[in-house]
């Protein structure tokens, strides 16, 4: 049975893994504990290893182990870990597909910027309070908004570490939102109303990331949408081509 190793704690990357453990001897690398608890129960053909790699981890994994393929499905808005996986992968010689997520068509009404800097220049600049759901990696740039410790209220997964992150950066506890999504239109609704939030701030998630129901909740309660744009990617792939490929090289032993 060839070896797959399969980056990623996505929506998509976990359904992948169930797709094909068993056509392939499938390895999952996420980057937290918490990623981990999300994926099916560890049995044969899928395997799971927990944490952080460098770009020199990375390399030494895949040279010592030997996989015959790799699969990039981390989220859209991690190029620097793509960019590791990449050059990773091409020191080793070993077979580099990206995982793409479709984009989502701009809605209208909404506000572009290019980076979590610029929605925080953004939101220093609009009145009112703010819903980020933007995650806590980059967290502390939203600290340089105008009384942001009253003004914004992050969400983030139910991890501890996101947690303790928040409240050290200055944002009080009763405004970090600590939950796991999928989000629906009417769970968005009610948080927007409880905390009276006047722009909600996101990623263009896509389908997996509840893009759409986001749009949809600003539009019902006439708040302003700040989407932070994507990075540009270098090639790849859908969830349906990179599913059928790696079932029909699963048959060339």
């Amino acid at each position: 049975m060839k070896r797959l190793l399969l980056f990623g704690g996505t929506t998509e990357g976990r359904q992948l893994a169930q797709e094909l453990a068993g056509l392939w001897d499938v390895t999952v690398c996420v980057a937290t504990e918490y990623g981990r608890e999300l994926l099916p129960a560890p049995g044969p053909g899928l395997h799971v290893q927990a944490g952080r790699l460098t770009e020199g981890q990375m390399e030494a994994l895949l040279a010592r182990e030997g996989f015959d393929q790799v699969v990039d499905a981390t989220h859209p808005y991690a190029s620097a870990v793509t960019q590791n996986i990449r050059r990773a992968c091409g020191q080793t010689g070993t077979p580099y597909l990206r995982l793409l997520r479709a984009m989502s068509p701009p809605p209208e009404g909404c506000l572009y910027v290019p980076d979590a800097q610029g929605a925080a220049r953004a939101l220093d600049e609009l009145p009112g309070n703010g819903l980020l759901t933007t995650g806590s990696k980059e967290l502390e740039v939203f600290t340089q908004v105008r009384d942001f410790a009253s003004r914004l209220y992050p969400r983030m997964l139910p991890m501890g570490q996101a947690v303790e992150k928040a409240a050290a950066l200055g944002f009080p506890r009763g405004h970090i939102i600590a939950m796991q999504g999928p989000f629906s239109t009417q769970l968005n609704v009610a948080l927007i109303r409880q905390f009276a939030i006047e722009t909600l701030v996101t990623k263009d998630g896509g389908g997996p990331g509840g893009f759409w129901e986001k749009w949809q909740a600003a539009r019902q309660t006439g708040i302003r949408l700040l989407v932070i744009g994507r990075p540009e990617e270098q090639g790849g792939a859908c969830y349906e081509e990179v599913l059928r490929r790696l079932k029909e090289e699963s048959r060339w032993k």
